[in-house]
């Protein structure tokens, strides 16, 4: 992977994590509820999680691209049509909702879960009290939430498979890329994490103004659909050669 290719990964990635999917709005509702500190312990599990479907994703990639690489043709277009879908979507719904509302309805599901099961998460986060806020759960407990959001968005999983395949080449060692690829997506992750976190109040104020948090979906939009449109010129030229 040459520097330039990983300089616009890294600011395609950098750009994405900042929009407020879910273990963002996790970050940013339990760093107000909890503080920074015991935040860690969920910043911590965020990481493992998405580590675990990231590692799940690449060993696949590495296997398809070995055994069948035909099929890797078929998960490119497939893949394009997907990052299409997310543009298009990004771009429609940008106006629906605000990070502060946003936040709090995660922050509500994940602890309704909690509630409703004596600690243990169910299939889907569902809704938080007021109350429940106010108990501060011990960090195991944080760190344990961090890793079931992360786990529980298996979308995740398929926006990996569509997006790196077009940041791979599949013609030279897989494993140094991959390692490549890994750092910059948890440096994205770990930076706007950390600012979700520390930002509070302050970052959904200022996102919350106008059509700020409508543009930033926007241009995460636009993003999608140009490694889409890269992604579908690579499929085209596999079938000219």
């Amino acid at each position: 992977m040459s520097w330039h290719l990983f300089a616009v990964f890294f600011a395609s990635t950098f750009f994405i994590s900042a929009t407020p999917g879910p273990n963002m709005l996790l970050a940013f509702q339990y760093g107000m509820n909890y503080g920074v500190k015991r935040t860690l312990w969920t910043l911590a599990g965020l990481s493992l999680g998405l580590f675990v479907l990231l590692l799940s994703t690449l060993l696949g990639l590495d296997v398809i691209s070995r055994q069948s690489p035909w099929l890797l043709t078929i998960i490119k277009a497939v893949g394009a049509a997907y990052l299409i879908y997310l543009g298009i979507s990004s771009w429609r719904d940008a106006d629906d909702g605000s990070l502060m509302s946003d936040a709090k309805e995660l922050s509500a599901e994940v602890a309704a879960d909690y509630a409703a099961t004596d600690g243990a998460p169910t299939s889907q986060p569902r809704s938080l009290s007021s109350a429940a806020t106010k108990i501060a759960p011990s960090n195991t407990t944080l760190f344990r939430t961090g890793v079931w959001v992360s786990l529980s968005n298996p979308k995740a999983i398929l926006f990996f498979a569509a997006f790196f395949p077009k940041f791979i080449n599949f013609s030279a060692p897989l494993w140094p890329q991959y390692v490549l690829l890994t750092i910059g997506l948890f440096l994205s992750e770990t930076i706007w994490q950390i600012v979700y976190t520390l930002g509070g109040k302050k970052l959904a104020s200022w996102l919350d103004v106008g059509n700020r948090l409508a543009w930033l979906n926007r241009g995460c939009g636009v993003i999608f659909i140009i490694i889409a449109a890269a992604l579908l010129a690579e499929v085209i030229n596999s079938f000219m050669v």
